[in-house]
C-alpha cells in the first residue's frame, strides 16, 4: 500500500517534466486518489465482513499493482483520474484488512508489534522513492510506474496468504477498523464497534455531575475531530507535493533522496509514539507532533537547500503516522461512540479538502502551498493545545465509558499509522 498510494509524489515532477501535466492536473490526480481511499476505508468500516476475505484482498492486491501498470499506457487525464481514484479504493482495502489481521492475529503478543508492522507503509515510501531515485537519469515518467508496479507485484506475492481477521464468536463485538493512511492511514481497535452513547453511565448512576461529564467528553472530542480534520488537510498537501516543492529550489536528485528520508523516518514512528504514550499525556505529545510536522513542512519554503529538505524529510516522516496514532488512541481513551470511525471520516475528507484548498497557489511554485500547509497543522496544534484543559490523564477512565472496556494503553498499543 506505501508503494501503491504514495509511489505518485516521486513521480509527479517526472511527468511535469515529460508527460506535458500542469500542477493543477496533478492536484486533480491526488484528489482523486484520496477520494477513492475514502470510500474504500468507508467500505471497510461500514461492511465488516469485507475485512474477513482473503479473496478481497488479493483482488484489492491485483487491482493496486494492475493501476500502476495502466498508469503508464496513457496520456488520457480522466483515465489518469480513474485508475488514481481505483488504487485510492484498493490501496484502503489492503490496509483495512492488514489491519485487521494484525489486531485479530496477534492479540497476546507485545503490543509494539502492530507498530512495526504499519511501519511497511514507510518501507513502501522509501523504496518506491528509492526506485524512481534510480531511474531519473536512465528513464523516463513511464518506466518509473512500470517499476513501482514490480515492486508492488513483489510485495504482493509476499502478502498473498495474509490471514484476516476470524469472524467473532457469538456474542463478543469484532474488532473493527477505521483507516486512513498516510499516507497514511490509520486503525484503532474499537473502529466498528458499537461503544455506549456518550454520557450514559452504570445502573444506578446519573445526575447533574453525568451531564457535566458528557459535555466535557463531547467538547473534547470535538476538539480531537477538528484538530485532526486540519491535520488531514495540511498533511496530505506535503505527502503529495514536498518532492516537486524541493527540485523546485534544489535541482537533482535532492527531491527524491528527501522522499526516501520521509519513508526511512515513518518507518518506526508508529511504535515510537506508541511508546511515549506510555510516559507523557496524548494532548501533549500531539501538541509536540503537530508543532514539529509544521516545521517540517515549512523548511523547504522558506530556507531551500538540500540541508533543509533532508531534515524536513525526516521531521515530516516522523510525525505524520505518529500524529494518527495519538489522536486515535485520544479518542479511544475518551470512549466516544464510534470514535475512530468519526474521526477517519474527517481526516479522509482534510485530505481530499488539501489538494484542492492549494490548487490556485501551485500555479507559480509550491513553496506556498507549503507555507499554508504548515499554517493549517499549527492551526491544528493549536486545537491539541486546547485538549490539554481537563483532559483525562491515562490513568482516568472518561465517566462515559462502560465497564469493561480495554485500556487506553491496549487501545493505544493496536493503534497503527
Amino acid at each position: 500500500m506505501g508503494i501503491g498510494r504514495f509511489v505518485f509524489t516521486p513521480i509527479l515532477p517526472l511527468m511535469h517534466a515529460q508527460a506535458g501535466l500542469s500542477a493543477s492536473t496533478g492536484a486533480n490526480l491526488a484528489t482523486a486518489n484520496y477520494v477513492g481511499y475514502l470510500a474504500g476505508a468507508l467500505a471497510g468500516i461500514l461492511a465488516p465482513a469485507l475485512v474477513r476475505s482473503p479473496a478481497l484482498l488479493r483482488a484489492a492486491l491485483v487491482v493496486l499493482t494492475g493501476t500502476l501498470t495502466a498508469m503508464s499506457a496513457t496520456h488520457d487525464v480522466r483515465l489518469w483520474i480513474a485508475l488514481r481514484l481505483l488504487a485510492g479504493a484498493a490501496s484502503a482495502l489492503v490496509f483495512v484488512i492488514a489491519a485487521a489481521s494484525l489486531h485479530g492475529n496477534l492479540r497476546g503478543h507485545p503490543a509494539h508489534l502492530s507498530g512495526w508492522a504499519f511501519g511497511g507503509v514507510g518501507t513502501g515510501i522509501a523504496l518506491s522513492g528509492l526506485l524512481v531515485l534510480g531511474l531519473l537519469s536512465v528513464a523516463d515518467w513511464r518506466v518509473a510506474w512500470w517499476a513501482s508496479a514490480a515492486l508492488a507485484a513483489l510485495f504482493t506475492a509476499g502478502a498473498w496468504h495474509l490471514r484476516p481477521a476470524t469472524a467473532p464468536e457469538a456474542g463478543t463485538t469484532a474488532p473493527g477498523v477505521g483507516t486512513t493512511a498516510p499516507e497514511a492511514g490509520t486503525t484503532a481497535p474499537e473502529a466498528g464497534t458499537t461503544a455506549p452513547e456518550a454520557g450514559t453511565t452504570a445502573p444506578g448512576v446519573g445526575g447533574p455531575a453525568a451531564e457535566r461529564s458528557t459535555t466535557r467528553t463531547r467538547r473534547w472530542f470535538t476538539t480531537l475531530f477538528a484538530s485532526y480534520t486540519l491535520e488531514g488537510v495540511g498533511y496530505i498537501v506535503a505527502g503529495t507535493f514536498l518532492v516537486a516543492a524541493i527540485e523546485q529550489s534544489s535541482p537533482g536528485p535532492v527531491g527524491n533522496a528527501a522522499w526516501v528520508l520521509v519513508g526511512l523516518a515513518a518507518v518506526p514512528s508508529s511504535a515510537m509514539w506508541a511508546g511515549l504514550g506510555r510516559r507523557w499525556s496524548h494532548p501533549d505529545l500531539l501538541l509536540a507532533a503537530l508543532a514539529v510536522q509544521a516545521v517540517g513542512i515549512a523548511l523547504p519554503a522558506l530556507i531551500g537547500g538540500a540541508t533543509a529538505a533532508l531534515i524536513s524529510s525526516v521531521l515530516f516522516g516522523a510525525t505524520f503516522i505518529g500524529v494518527s496514532t495519538l489522536v486515535l488512541a485520544a479518542g479511544a481513551h475518551l470512549r466516544f461512540p464510534r470514535s475512530v470511525a468519526l474521526l477517519t471520516a474527517g481526516y479522509s475528507v482534510g485530505q481530499i479538502l488539501g489538494p484542492l484548498v492549494v490548487a490556485p497557489l501551485i500555479h507559480h511554485g509550491y513553496h506556498r502551498a507549503l507555507i499554508l500547509a504548515a499554517v493549517v497543522v499549527l492551526a491544528a496544534a493549536a486545537a491539541a493545545g486546547l485538549l490539554r484543559i481537563g483532559f483525562p490523564s491515562p490513568g482516568v477512565v472518561p465517566r462515559a465509558a462502560a465497564p469493561g472496556q480495554r485500556s487506553v494503553h491496549e487501545s493505544c498499543h493496536a493503534s497503527p499509522p
